[in-house]
């Protein structure tokens, strides 16, 4: 029978990577002879067959290079200079000219070797991903030409500190899980690395806000043996013969500073045993937390508004800002103040809209609101949404009732276009009775939360608090369609390496 056209072309997949191999270890062979043999440099040597008979050496007659990251280049132009990096990229014009794209980690740098420095076995054999060290000078281009901060190194010698082998491991066609599972090679794209370097900036835009208004920050446990958010998402384990659990939120150690410290926050990871595979959920996640004391539900709503404006505005006032500009073109910060609606009003507007469950039916006050609902609303409305005032059975237990609402509690979550939830809040019971109440409609043994309920009886005041997912925020900042996209090495049901 014929072979069918997926069959051939995973053969010839197949065959391609094998002729890549072959080519990479006569590569790398022909590298590492020519890296024994001595460096590179300008050098005597005629247009040899394959530049074996090339002979390159460092000119020392020329001045003592400065050496230099590839982010400092532009202010080191016309001085000779000192460059180590990866290959990012090699284009060859023959063998009289090489061009190799540098990358260091702060930027990309374009190098021009000519003459025998092209010819040599090295240069030749030059495969990307090698780490190299390169002497030269750096030129500002000419009008018409384009290379990275417009700007190219002329190049006088080159060595190979080490050799990469040249194998294609990841394409454009390669699948998901198999980009995970090279996440550490993936990582020495161009997207990822931006993402990666925006979430750094983004984590200080954060602390830069909390330490602006007075906030301290908190180093609270990650080891516990209390939950937070229900029990069926916490990961167990055992503690030295104690059963103890990987935290789902820093929340209720937060509170215990409130006293002695007044607003606080923490960066920190959580962890929930989650069983979705949805475009917003991970195992694994950073958590940014705060408490406030003496504050009243329409106080916490602002600062949660404040927090996602502020740390947008100081992202964009970054030196950083043009890898955001590359990410997510156009991207503004939103308008204040963000749209305000209750839960009853939400169940009314799906209503009204038509949409309806897997089973035909309109959602109904009482029922929890799962993610694709909340995206549609989310996504329809255009703008972001704080969603408030969540019946009592579908929060968590430390959540007080409404005055005008017993049924409903103080609760908020923050909902973004294109990403749904981004953070949850909500006052705390402050009162011991009430919070004994919790415990009791939850299922939950007091006895390992004494110390928290001890707020409560040593000198009680309103207080209340929010978590953001760090990576939910990102996505929505960054135009990414999925929160691993914004994770260097994402933990979700089935994915726990590398």
């Amino acid at each position: 029978a014929e072979a069918s056209k997926s069959a051939l072309k995973k053969a010839r997949k197949l065959f391609d990577a094998e002729q890549r191999k072959a080519k990479g270890k006569a590569a790398a062979a022909a590298a590492d002879k020519s890296a024994s043999a001595g460096g590179g440099g300008s050098g005597g040597g005629a247009d040899g067959a394959d530049g074996a008979d090339v002979v390159i050496k460092l000119d020392e007659s020329l001045p003592a290079p400065q050496t230099i990251k590839i982010r400092d280049a532009a202010r080191t132009r016309d001085v000779r200079v000192l460059v180590r990096g990866w290959v990012h990229r090699v284009r060859r014009q023959g063998k009289k000219m090489t061009f190799v794209v540098l990358r260091d980690g702060t930027g990309f740098l374009q190098c021009v070797l000519q003459g025998d420095l092209s010819r040599c076995a090295l240069t030749q054999a030059l495969t990307v991903e090698s780490t190299v060290a390169l002497w030269g000078v750096v030129n500002e281009l000419p009008a018409g030409k384009t290379a990275p901060d417009g700007h190219e190194m002329s190049c006088d010698y080159v060595e190979l500190i080490g050799a990469a082998p040249a194998v294609d491991v990841l394409n454009q066609d390669a699948n998901v899980d198999v980009q995970l599972d090279q996440r550490h090679l993936v990582l020495r794209g161009e997207t990822l690395p931006a993402v990666l370097k925006l979430r750094s900036v983004a984590t200080q835009c954060f602390r830069d806000h909390f330490f602006a208004n007075g906030y301290f920050e908190i180093t609270p446990p990650t080891l516990v043996q209390t939950q937070v958010e229900g029990g069926s998402t916490l990961f167990a384990l055992d503690y030295f013969g104690e059963e103890a659990f990987l935290t789902q939120s820093s929340q209720l150690y937060l509170e215990t500073a409130l006293p002695s410290m007044g607003d606080v926050f923490c960066i920190a990871q959580s962890y929930r045993a989650e069983k979705s595979r949805t475009r917003r959920h991970l195992a694994e996640f950073t958590h940014v937390e705060a408490e406030c004391p003496f504050i009243d539900f329409e106080e916490l709503c602002t600062r949660i508004e404040n927090l996602v404006c502020d740390v947008s505005e100081r992202l964009l006032r970054s030196p950083h800002a043009h890898l955001l500009d590359q990410l997510n073109p156009g991207f503004k910060v939103p308008e204040r103040p963000f749209l305000r609606m209750d839960y009853v009003d939400g169940i009314a507007w799906l209503r009204e809209h038509g949409y309806k469950k897997d089973d035909g039916t309109f959602y109904e006050v009482g029922e929890d609101i799962p993610e694709k609902p909340e995206r549609f609303m989310t996504d329809t409305i255009g703008r972001p949404i704080l969603f408030r005032k969540f019946p009592a059975e579908i929060k968590s237990f430390y959540m007080p009732r409404c005055k005008d609402d017993p049924r409903m509690t103080e609760s908020v979550d923050c909902l973004m276009p294109n990403v749904g939830e981004i953070v949850g809040g909500s006052m705390r019971i402050h009162d011991p009775e009430e919070l004994m109440r919790g415990y009791e409609r939850e299922g939950i043994d007091p006895a390992p939360y004494y110390w928290f309920t001890d707020q409560r009886k040593y000198g009680a005041a309103p207080h209340g608090g929010y978590g953001l997912g760090l990576e939910r925020l990102l996505a929505w900042l960054l135009g990414r369609d999925h929160v691993r996209d914004v994770t260097i090495y994402p933990r979700y049901i089935g994915r726990c390496r590398p």
